[in-house]
């Protein structure tokens, strides 16, 4: 089986020499076309080998690379749509064509509107039609090496009852493969197995060590109880090995809401380890994310040094406020906050929220959870990939036992980055309970279902509002 890396690195060579070559051939119709060109530089050997020429024959198929990037295109090299990719190839190559042109070509036409309508439907079909025939080249390639089971994926069945190994037995009747190359199965407790299964079998506890042993690439849940709390408690302990989590939507149409149905090579599964975002929006909403806070970092520095004096100041301890939550894909990090609390105010009691008029808040502390400064320091486990701006708020494992005991479906936030603000915080506010907690959850459930970059826009507005009046507690 070929690496995701190698098949990643093929993509993105095969589009960038495309593109090279696109934009090479680009410039002698260019030169053709346009006689501000042909008066300037006389020959095409000699506008060609111009030093701007040259320039941007290395500059814009970088520059093309990067929006190739945005689009989401090399996030899943295997699993490709060929419809999707036909349109995801348009819009880029649009795209990329108006920018160049904008930047750096208007000016080598004349005043006629004709010229310039001209020149960019040129770039745009040119670049079409030589970035796409070579991902088409790619991707025929390589479903013909999975339908042919010359390339497959190491999976895990999570689950062993009459379910399971039916739709394993469907899966290797297939004419063509679905591109499972199903190592084992995994018993779900509660559930009765069957017996004499032709695989081998596992212990969900023992599951990690498997998938590192035997390098599993995919998991797909198929237990035979449709219980929606029994598949989303195992769900939750499989997030952590950070592989995709396919489920059969025959089963789980109770899951349905929150994510996409994929179809890969003939046999549509749910993929509940990721948002139902765009792959495009996922990569803005990245490099949103990492720009802003970047930006608020360095803005906000004055008011980090003015805030870090003020909590020395006023009680002893550190300035800033390290724990640990649970983040994407139910992964351990240490959130950063402003220190708000007494030093140790946690020291001789299990994990508390916090409550009105709570005694361990400091003065300096109250007005930095008035208007959520204490909250800022966040930005750097957004840079660090912990978290996003705008996401469900991470929690501490020992709340979140608690709160899947009640909403099993709690769950499935973790296909997200945990973010700085939420529509639950914007909406709800602080939880001081856990009963505050799982009414605030709705709210976080309902942004995973309904996530677009135009909802994150609008919760960071509410965000900056709560902010300035002071509404944070």
């Amino acid at each position: 089986m070929i690496s995701e890396r190698i098949q990643r690195i093929k993509y993105l060579a095969g589009d960038f020499v495309s593109s090279s070559v696109a934009w090479f051939c680009f410039n002698c119709i260019r030169y053709n076309a346009t006689s501000v060109v042909r008066g300037e530089y006389g020959s095409l050997l000699g506008f060609l080998s111009s030093p701007m020429v040259l320039l941007g024959q290395v500059v814009f198929p970088l520059v093309m690379m990067v929006m190739y990037y945005l689009s989401g295109y090399y996030n899943d090299v295997f699993h490709k749509s060929r419809l999707q990719e036909v349109f995801t190839t348009f819009w880029s190559c649009l795209l990329n064509a108006l920018l160049i042109f904008f930047a750096a070509l208007i000016n080598d036409t004349p005043k006629g509107r004709t010229v310039n309508y001209e020149l960019i439907l040129i770039l745009v079909a040119v670049l079409f039609v030589f970035v796409y025939a070579v991902r088409c080249a790619i991707t025929n390639h390589t479903s013909h090496m999975i339908k042919t089971r010359q390339w497959s994926f190491r999976t895990l069945v999570v689950g062993r009852g009459s379910a399971a190994v039916a739709f394993v037995n469907k899966l290797n009747n297939m004419t063509r493969s679905a591109g499972y190359n199903i190592i084992g199965y995994v018993s779900i407790p509660g559930e009765n197995d069957v017996k004499d299964v032709p695989l081998p079998c596992y212990s969900l506890d023992d599951i990690a060590q498997v998938c590192r042993e035997h390098d599993v690439e995919e998991l797909i849940v198929v237990p035979t109880r449709q219980n929606p709390d029994s598949v989303l408690a195992t769900v939750n302990h499989l997030f952590s090995l950070n592989l995709p989590i396919k489920v059969t939507p025959d089963r789980f149409n109770v899951l349905l809401s929150q994510v996409r149905i994929s179809d890969m090579y003939g046999q549509p599964l749910v993929d509940i380890s990721g948002s139902s975002m765009s792959e495009s929006e996922k990569n803005l909403k990245r490099v949103i994310d990492v720009i802003v806070s970047a930006v608020m970092l360095v803005l906000l520095s004055p008011l980090f040094l003015c805030v870090a004096i003020a909590i020395k100041l006023d009680s002893e301890g550190d300035v800033f406020f390290r724990q640990e939550r649970i983040g994407y894909h139910n992964v351990p990090f240490q959130i950063i906050k402003f220190r708000t609390m007494v030093k140790d105010a946690e020291r001789n009691n299990s994990p508390q929220l916090t409550s009105d008029n709570d005694p361990r808040v400091t003065r300096v502390g109250a007005f930095l959870r008035k208007y959520r400064i204490d909250e800022f320091p966040q930005f750097w486990n957004v840079i660090k990939g912990d978290m996003s701006i705008v996401g469900p708020r991470p929690e501490r494992q020992y709340f979140i036992n608690q709160i899947i005991e009640r909403v099993p479906s709690y769950a499935l936030l973790h296909q997200v980055r945990p973010g700085i603000t939420s529509m639950g915080m914007v909406k709800y506010g602080y939880a001081q309970n856990v009963d505050q907690m799982v009414e605030r959850l709705s709210y976080d459930l309902l942004y995973l279902e309904n996530m677009t970059l135009l909802n994150d826009f609008k919760i960071m507005v509410y965000t900056i509002k709560t902010v300035i009046t002071g509404q944070g507690m």
